[in-house]
């Protein structure tokens, strides 16, 4: 029997399902973790709402979380990030619920949240905290039946401890998106790779040679910086932070203000999490042709509305996800994707081999709040440092990669205080 659904199109699924079988070859740790949950069955029961990107990583991920017994409904978190034909392969595969199209208003966007909603859940699983802001907002009668939730990133998590802080997160929530074998990897490496990799697909520039300025210098953006260089690019970096500015300095980039950055830049990427990061001051010193692109969860980090008034015209679509504003004096200025994340709009996401170590997270933090949701309180929470290390043990061991481990006399050594000079 076909599960309640709102996708594209059921006749994908056999495309859907092969892509996601090819997703499953580079995630070794999360297939570990469903063998185990396939034995134990620690999420028996247990009634789960995820909003997520919908791709194939998160489809290896939600046939994982069902291998330990959840009843798992899928929404997407964000309107572009949609493959079709993996949600297709999931309702018509493996009898999930999936609510999530490629390319859905804003109005779908949110019908698609409230169905996950009407779920149930028990446990959310979220990626920029829309799923527990509209539930903290709109059902709240929900409540009282959540046990708690996770959250995929940095976004996300700056609005969940913002919660915290005003006393009305009425749950507990592990932020995966702070393991170090997320945002170390997945953050820096998945990030660096995927938004390139959207930036070349929708416009098919030649990167070496331009001058690319990274808006910030997170985890995110360092990826970002770090293989644009690779390509060939002069990169700047803009940043509010000294401590993160300093760092971009000795790591071999430019930083200077963005009102500079953009006299010079040729391709603009945002990553930050903050708002009109690139803005109409900036918009009024670019160069002919500037490309915009962001990386951040929502598309605040350009002030898309102020471009738009900007322009003489309506924006032009030059090429799938190229938008053209033309300004009253000439200029030609682009933005990707509608100013969304570019990794997910305009090409596929991250690569699987690093999803592989965030969603492993993702699952196990799941089985650690069912086991101890009642001892936790209602803030935002680490992954536990034992999980962290488990995954990294895992993911080694897949790559045929060993380390030494300490001997006796080392761990008495490390935990004496006596010996010195």
């Amino acid at each position: 029997m076909t599960p309640p659904h709102d996708v594209k199109d059921l006749s994908l699924a056999s495309e859907g399902r092969w892509r996601i079988e090819w997703a499953e070859r580079e995630m070794p740790v999360l297939r570990l973790i469903r063998e185990r949950f396939r034995r134990e069955r620690p999420l028996d029961g247990v009634r789960i709402a995820a909003c997520l990107h919908v791709t194939t990583e998160t489809a290896n991920l939600i046939r994982t979380l069902k291998a330990g017994g959840a009843e798992v409904v899928l929404t997407a978190s964000n309107p572009l990030s949609t493959q079709d034909d993996v949600a297709a392969a999931l309702v018509a595969e493996d009898g999930v619920p999936v609510f999530a199209i490629k390319g859905e208003d804003n109005e779908t966007y949110y019908r698609h949240i409230h169905a996950a909603l009407d779920h149930r859940p028990q446990i959310t699983m979220d990626d920029g905290a829309d799923l527990v802001s509209t539930l903290h907002k709109e059902r709240t009668d929900l409540l009282e039946g959540v046990l708690g939730g996770t959250e995929e990133t940095t976004t996300g998590v700056i609005r969940l401890r913002a919660m915290a802080q005003d006393g009305v997160l009425r749950y507990p929530i592990i932020a995966v998106n702070d393991a170090m074998t997320k945002h170390l990897f997945d953050n820096r490496y998945g990030t660096g790779q995927s938004t390139m990799d959207g930036i070349i697909r929708a416009t098919n520039v030649l990167i070496a040679g331009k001058t690319v300025v990274v808006a910030g210098y997170g985890w995110c953006s360092r990826g970002i910086a770090m293989r644009a260089r690779g390509l060939g690019a002069n990169v700047i970096v803009t940043e509010v932070d000294p401590l993160r500015a300093l760092e971009a300095v000795m790591d071999g980039y430019r930083v200077m203000p963005m009102l500079e950055a953009a006299k010079e830049g040729n391709i603009f990427i945002t990553s930050t999490g903050n708002v009109n990061v690139i803005d109409r001051s900036h918009f009024e010193v670019m160069r002919d042709g500037a490309i915009l692109a962001n990386s951040g969860h929502f598309n605040v980090e350009i002030n898309i509305p102020a471009l738009a008034e900007m322009a003489v015209e309506p924006p032009r679509r030059v090429r799938p996800f190229v938008d053209e504003y033309r300004l009253a004096d000439g200029r030609r200025i682009y933005l990707l994707g509608e100013g969304r994340l570019v990794n997910l709009a305009a090409a596929e996401g991250h690569p699987s081999a690093v999803m592989d170590m965030s969603f492993a997270n993702q699952a196990l933090s799941v089985a650690y709040i069912i086991q101890h949701a009642a001892e936790l309180e209602r803030t935002v929470y680490p992954v536990p440092q034992a999980i962290d290390r488990e995954i990294a043990r895992l993911k080694l061991e897949a790559m045929g990669v060993a380390i030494d481990t300490l001997t006796p006399e080392q761990e008495k050594y490390l935990a004496s205080w006596e010996e010195g000079t």
